[in-house]
């Protein structure tokens, strides 16, 4: 039974079938009881394959070198487990069993799990100081674990040394340089080890493309992901479920929610068969905010499928959860996940984390770490990442500059993700010195900063009228071949009207409506902004009324620059017949709306006129609420008594 459970890869059914069927009590080889393990190791249960371990110990059986193997490979997706892999090779060595190609490869896997790399280099050193000439698959752990890390140079140092070797190069050996590019940002030359693949005669396979295709994905890259997924299917090469969930999970994020419709098609016509990675996926896509009904749903369907929530699929749900904003449900499948015999793993935490992130909760995130670290767990680059994006949300500047301090004291590795991430965090509390830090760190690194890291710095520049520098980020993008989006040509306008130069805003406008991404209201109202600061008003309603004849309705941000326009002329009439027209065009005024005028009269010391048009207000627009009103007549008041 277990050689044909074994020879099959049957290892679900085999050890389900062995937690049933006491194998201890029977007299199995050691070959049988290394296919049990092996079948425990693969399905997660990692102590039973522990307890069964030491059985065949006390019966006096003496391990081979495939049976310790596989222990090593269960000791290291187990994780926290370092001292006792030590132990494991020590034995190997006293019982005096060469290592091989898996062995150390697992050693090395295991360190990358953790995040271990100063321990994967002292012992591939060692390795290669006795005499042990890795081989190729040896060599990939190598790559994987630093290019996981993002330390691209490392692994590129790696990729090197094979060469000088002679140590030939696979399929895995380029994926995993396809994946140290792109978790550098390098994504253009990620798609390009497709091009070397098939050049030194290595067919690119499903994990290439999808390699690629997921990181295009995840830089809002979707047209070039689409185009590349298209190129993989015209080329022969089928995609996987992998590439299916990828693909998925790009557009889910997108909310396009009829083509995520098209591919799961296209995947059930391929013969594609959804897996549990699928289902996971789609409790990702589905949770948006107010939404946790659709999660449960897709976890009903799920479960209709024969697929029971596993450990990954726990983690999904309280991520899933924490988006739809029902941190309850969160906790409460925490505590199902631990019912369920699942031990919390470093994703987990981050799970946790990612709930947290969302609503700003930075000492519930503190705690947390600290829990992974009392428990053996080493936070990774996306648990400090996760951590900074809580500390932006609250805006505590001092928690981001802790973690500052210790990537650039060297006790957390400055990866692209950390780096990249400290620069948008520092920007959403518009700390500048914060983020040209990181900025300066990305470079050092020899990181490439990507669009959105510099459409960040352009943003922050261009508010704080630091202008020159503002432009460098111009010049930047054109010299590294980044195409500027929307959000580059709306800062690019923003900066210009900052600088008094409204007509070359409305320049970059034309620019954008004849051959670039199409203009929304942000473009529009920051070219009006610009003619209603200099007193153009007549240039102001004229793009106002391209802007509506664009189909773009004009937004309360729209009409209260021109209150500002107006109530800066101290043309307060006219700023009156701006509000009536808001209204007789079913856009509501806020408060801010009012406190313009309010704050024209008194700039211009007509205290008198401002009571009496505060005392109106409710003749104007009947809607507008009472402590609004209340607020506003405050503030006249405090006002006049400074004045007096």
């Amino acid at each position: 039974m277990i050689r044909i459970l074994g020879r099959e890869s049957q290892h679900t059914i085999a050890s389900k079938l062995f937690d049933l069927i006491p194998v201890e009590q029977y007299s199995l080889d050691v070959r049988a009881y290394t296919t049990v393990l092996h079948a425990y190791a693969r399905t997660g249960k990692h102590k039973r394959a522990i307890e069964l371990f030491e059985k065949m110990n006390e019966f006096g059986l003496g391990p081979t070198l495939v049976t310790y193997n596989v222990m090593l490979d269960v000791y290291g997706k187990m994780g926290r487990s370092w001292s006792r892999i030590l132990e494991l090779l020590d034995e190997m060595r006293s019982k005096g069993l060469e290592f091989d190609e898996f062995t150390c490869s697992t050693v090395i896997s295991a360190c990358g799990r953790e995040g271990m790399l100063d321990e994967a280099r002292k012992f591939f050193a060692e390795l290669k100081l006795k005499g042990y000439k890795p081989g190729t698959v040896t060599y990939n752990s190598m790559l994987q674990v630093f290019g996981k890390a993002g330390v691209y140079t490392e692994a590129l140092s790696i990729l090197k040394e094979m060469e000088d070797n002679n140590c030939p190069a696979d399929s895995v050996t380029y994926n995993e340089l396809a994946a140290t590019y792109v978790r550098a940002g390098f994504l253009d030359q990620g798609k390009a080890v497709i091009d070397t693949m098939t050049s030194k005669g290595v067919m690119p396979n499903a994990i290439t493309y999808t390699t690629v295709i997921d990181a295009y994905g995840k830089a809002g890259r979707e047209d070039e992901a689409l185009r590349l997924f298209s190129q993989m299917k015209d080329l022969g090469c089928a995609p996987n479920v992998y590439t299916y969930n990828s693909v998925l999970a790009m557009l889910g994020k997108k909310s396009r929610t009829e083509d995520v419709i098209k591919v799961l098609s296209e995947m059930k016509l391929s013969g594609c068969a959804p897996n549990r990675a699928t289902w996971n996926t789609m409790l990702a896509v589905c949770s948006e905010e107010g939404k946790h009904s659709y999660v449960n749903r897709v976890l009903r369907e799920m479960k209709n499928c024969g697929f029971e929530p596993d450990k990954d699929t726990f983690n999904t749900l309280i991520s899933a959860y924490a988006r739809c904003g029902s941190e309850v449900d969160s906790a409460k499948m925490y505590g199902e996940m631990i019912k369920a015999g699942f031990t919390p793993c470093v994703t987990t935490y981050n799970s946790l984390l990612n709930a947290l992130a969302r609503l700003g909760n930075w000492k519930a995130a503190e705690s947390v770490i600290i829990d992974m670290r009392s428990k053996g767990f080493k936070p990774n680059e996306t648990s400090y990442s996760l951590l900074l994006h809580c500390y932006s949300k609250a805006g505590n500047v001092k928690g981001i500059e802790a973690i500052e301090k210790e990537i650039y004291e060297g006790h957390v590795f400055p990866s692209w993700i950390l780096l990249r991430t400290l620069v948008l965090s520092n920007h959403k509390c518009r700390h500048v010195k914060g983020m040209e830090r990181a900025f300066d760190q990305l470079q050092k690194y020899g990181y490439k900063p990507d669009l959105v890291v510099i459409n960040s710095m352009l943003s922050m520049f261009s508010r704080n009228k630091m202008f020159s520098k503002a432009h460098e980020m111009m010049h930047f993008i054109h010299e590294n071949g980044l195409q500027p989006n929307l959000f580059t040509y709306n800062c690019l306008m923003d900066l210009y009207v900052r600088e008094d130069e409204c007509w070359k805003a409305e320049e970059i406008l034309k620019g954008i409506q004849n051959s670039g991404p199409e203009p929304d209201a942000v473009s529009y109202n920051t070219v009006i902004k610009g003619f209603c600061r200099k007193g153009l008003m007549q240039e102001a309603i004229r793009v106002l009324s391209e802007m509506t004849t664009k189909g773009i309705q004009p937004t309360v941000v729209s009409y209260n620059t021109f209150l500002s326009g107006y109530a800066g002329m101290q043309l307060f009439d006219e700023a009156i017949e701006v509000i009536r027209f808001m209204i007789e065009h079913n856009c509501r005024p806020n408060e801010l709306t009012y406190k313009i005028v309010v704050d024209g009269y008194c700039k211009a010391g007509k205290h008198e006129q401002a009571m009496d048009f505060v005392s109106k207000i409710k003749e104007i627009d009947i809607s507008f609420d009472d402590r609004s009103v209340k607020r506003l007549d405050s503030c006249i008041r405090e006002r006049m008594g400074s004045v007096l």
